[in-house]
């Protein structure tokens, strides 16, 4: 099977949906600050921001591997397991960052903020997804599986700064 990051860097329309309004550049993958895993395990940074943020792979295999962000402020936290997860997140909710709460009712406001800019958002997303050969789940399902991740499954995932051996604030937005 095709690895996802080279559907997505082959589909210019996927591309160009992840990169806006996904925030998510394949070019990006370098992180500003020196980190590593508390765990010791493997970090690779593939992806970022435009706002100087990070997502990593961790540990050992390929784009099944459990996913964190780190933001540029601090913050990071556990977003995906696997990099399909990642771009159905990117997908349906793009304004993931925005979330405090995580709630559908929050989402939809920030989807309506969206749309004003971005009229056919839905209709690029749906494209982005069928050039990607992804279904795509609703926005309750991604944003639950979200706080699942982050929260349930994130707590072995603890990002260091390396130079002064602190961890990362748990989470991108701080309210997870």
């Amino acid at each position: 099977m095709e690895s996802l990051i080279a559907a997505v860097r082959e589909q210019e329309e996927a591309a160009r949906f992840l990169a806006w309004p996904g925030d998510f550049d394949l070019d990006r993958g370098d992180h500003v600050e020196q980190v590593h895993l508390a765990s010791g395990a493997t970090l690779e940074g593939f992806a970022g921001d435009g706002a100087g943020g990070t997502f990593f792979f961790c540990g050992e295999g390929g784009e099944e591997r459990p996913i964190l962000y780190a933001d540029s402020e601090g913050g990071a936290a556990l977003v995906a397991i696997g990099l399909a997860e990642l771009v159905r997140l990117l997908l349906v909710v793009p304004w993931w960052q925005d979330c405090q709460t995580f709630t559908d009712e929050e989402s939809r406001e920030l989807e309506a903020e969206y749309l004003e800019d971005i009229p056919d958002l839905a209709a690029r997303r749906n494209r982005a997804a069928a050039a990607l050969g992804l279904d795509l789940p609703g926005q309750a399902e991604v944003l639950a599986r979200l706080r699942e991740v982050a929260t349930r499954l994130g707590e072995d995932f603890v990002l260091i700064f390396t130079p002064e051996g602190h961890p990362y604030e748990g989470s991108v937005n701080r309210a997870v």
